[in-house]
């Protein structure tokens, strides 16, 4: 008697109806929406002045595109391992993984590989420094999936080093010194984003009519354990330091780069800052977070505010 054949249950295949091909599942699975967060690896050789250096530009280059490939290599994991979690998840359920578009084992293959590639790839174009980095954006990614992401606050820590790892793998990519002021508002504002975040899942979860309690249901276990007080102390707190480093890294900056000579470009950029977070801070607080990367693909406020910074910063370091 043959032995009876996988259920769609166990094996992530589609249950029934026509779907996705498996192509456009494994795509869709890399998330390249997302992969705008990875250009956070230029702001460290920008800020220094030297981005557009042929070879600083080349290495920043590298490493984003290296980060392309962890970045998604943990999407595939991470979707794969949540797999149970997501079906039952207003909006997740529709993922590759969860919605039987990419069977489960393929998923885990082509995530291992994916990390695996980005670190070889570091090693290869950017040296062992930026392998580390990448070594450590996957262990603690991984970790995560595996149960970081049930601990409060150490869900806040973890997905928040994510960015702050970007940031790190563009100045250690291109040689750049990072300052204490940098990862200062690196990871407090990495700090604002991941908690608003979070409030705009409790938010989508109570719209959606399901609770956000982990006794309900096989929902995200930290939502049930965070309170919107909290989440906001947390916001003002990170807004509150994020300006403040902020503020003490651009007049840093402005004598570092113009000896002798103050032409208040980069105290300028203070402004667009400023507004930009408080404007952030105010989706934030009204739950619209849950998609960090669709507001900066889609609020044209904060494009503008975004784009003046730039233009200020780069007339400081470029110009000015």
């Amino acid at each position: 008697m043959p032995p009876p054949l996988p259920s769609p249950e166990t094996t992530g295949a589609p249950s029934s109806g026509p779907g996705p091909s498996r192509a456009t599942g494994l795509l869709k699975l890399a998330r390249p929406r997302q992969w705008i967060k990875n250009l956070l690896v230029f702001v460290a050789p920008a800020a220094a002045g030297v981005l557009f250096h042929s070879n600083v530009l080349v290495h920043a280059v590298y490493a984003f595109g290296i980060f392309c490939l962890a970045a998604s290599g943990t999407y595939f994991l991470n979707d794969a391992i949540d797999v149970e979690v997501d079906r039952s998840h207003p909006t997740k359920r529709n993922r590759p993984v969860a919605s039987g578009a990419v069977p489960v084992p393929l998923a885990i293959t082509v995530g291992l590989l994916l990390l695996v590639v980005a670190i070889v790839l570091a090693v290869l174009a950017c040296g062992w420094h930026l392998a580390i980095v990448m070594a450590a954006y996957a262990a603690i990614n991984v970790a995560y999936s595996l149960g970081l992401k049930n601990e409060p606050i150490l869900d806040l820590v973890a997905v928040s080093s994510g960015f702050v790892l970007r940031a790190i793998a563009g100045g250690v990519a291109t040689a750049v010194p990072l300052s204490n002021w940098f990862l200062i508002v690196t990871s407090f504002g990495s700090l604002l984003i991941v908690t608003g975040k979070r409030s705009g899942e409790k938010e989508l979860l109570a719209v959606d009519g399901v609770a956000a309690n982990p006794a309900d249901g096989p929902m995200r276990v930290t939502l049930g354990l965070y309170t919107d007080t909290f989440l906001r102390s947390v916001r003002t707190m990170a807004v509150a330091v994020t300006i403040t480093a902020y503020c003490l890294w651009a007049f840093e900056r402005a004598g570092e780069v113009h000896h002798g000579h103050d032409p208040v470009w980069f105290q300028l950029t203070i402004i667009p800052l400023v507004i930009a977070l408080l404007h952030v801070t105010r989706l934030l607080d009204g739950g619209g977070g849950a998609a960090p990367e669709e507001l900066a693909i889609h609020d044209h406020r904060l494009q503008i505010y975004g784009l003046s910074w730039v233009v200020l910063f780069m007339i400081g370091a470029y110009v000015a």
